[in-house]
């Protein structure tokens, strides 16, 4: 059974690219099994969003952190649980 780890993602995005053009910086924390997964995350969030397509989000770094240090509140109290019901 693979365990869901912590992703940070640092990147840049072009917001705006029709008339006045700009790079916006973001990092985003994520939950995921492998950083490819993680990495599709992102996209699939900003498109749905920031309406950005794929080919105007530059990833620079992914690497694992641990819960604690995610800036993200949900992501933190997510990795607390155990295992979660659905009915």
């Amino acid at each position: 059974m693979s365990r869901v780890k912590v992703y940070r993602i640092e990147g840049q995005m072009l917001i705006g690219h029709d008339e006045f053009p700009r790079i916006q910086k973001f990092i985003k924390d994520v939950r995921a099994v492998k950083p490819e997964d993680a990495i599709e995350i992102v996209y699939s969030e900003f498109g749905s969003r920031h309406k950005v397509k794929r080919k105007h989000i530059k990833i620079l770094k992914i690497y694992e952190i641990k819960p604690e240090e995610s800036k993200d509140p949900n992501i933190y109290k997510l990795s607390l649980l155990d295992r979660i019901i659905l009915t």
